[in-house]
């Protein structure tokens, strides 16, 4: 693979600037936006660039270790600003990744999928707690607007009855639903409209194609699984919250 040289990386400042054009010929209010996130962008880039080579050269447990349990409470964090003023939003986001991460990188190893080295186990998990976060603030803030939306349906039930878990069976079904969605999608068009990353990445290093397939498949059906039962632990606890202990319905504000 042909090595970019700095010089070369410089010319991707073109791009930046269609944007950033388009943005002061349309009024859009959002120049400085993109160019600050742009620079942020490469800044990390670069920073992780660094980090991942002082990881891989450390013990693989302990390279595991630290940088997966890092990504775990970002991502926890990010996930838990789609559930403002849900209580303990941050640690049910934390402990459902944690769970499945624990799960996935058991059966990849178990099954000798990948080895347990830093150089796969990291980013590999990368993309399975970062879609795993998305299918999380996806159903904190699905959740938020379905019993919004449907607050007058739910206090009919209660009234004539029916416990919260039954007042909120079609709401816990919508919000899964909506949480896997996106994932269901790009499985359909897998390979057909795009060369999903991980599979262009190891062509690009100088795998061969089906080789790179393989990696790829097994990095999207542990995706679309983890989403799957993320989406499903959020939504069975969260809903809980959404009552006080007299089965009367609350209301929970904020949000971004």
């Amino acid at each position: 693979m042909t090595e970019i040289s700095n010089l070369s990386l410089l010319t991707m400042i073109i791009f930046v600037m269609i944007p950033v054009s388009m943005s002061y010929y349309f009024s859009l209010g959002i120049s400085k936006s993109a160019i600050w996130s742009s620079l942020r962008g490469v800044v990390q880039l670069f920073l992780i660039g660094y980090i991942l080579t002082l990881l891989f050269s450390m013990e693989d447990w302990q390279g595991v270790g630290l940088w997966v349990t890092v990504m775990l409470v970002i991502a926890a964090l990010q996930a838990a600003k789609r559930g403002k003023g849900i209580p303990f939003a941050f640690w049910l986001s934390f402990v459902s990744l944690v769970i499945i991460e624990v799960f996935v990188l058991s059966i990849w190893i178990a099954f000798d999928i990948i080895p347990f080295k830093s150089e796969q186990v990291i980013p590999m998990s990368g993309m399975i707690i970062g879609n795993s976060m998305v299918a999380s603030g996806l159903a904190f803030e699905r959740m938020k607007n379905e019993f919004s939306d449907s607050r007058g349906k739910i206090l009919a039930a209660l009234s004539l009855g029916a416990k919260p878990a039954e007042a909120s069976k079609m709401i816990i079904r919508k919000t899964i639903k909506a949480s896997m969605i996106p994932n269901v999608d790009s499985l359909k068009t897998i390979g057909l409209v795009q060369l999903p990353g991980m599979m262009t990445g190891l062509i690009l290093g100088g795998a061969s194609p089906i080789d790179a397939i393989r990696y790829q498949i097994v990095v999207s059906i542990s995706i679309f699984s983890c989403v799957s039962i993320c989406a499903m632990i959020i939504s069975l606890v969260t809903y809980r919250f959404f009552f006080n202990k007299d089965m009367q319905l609350l209301t929970f504000e904020g949000g971004d």
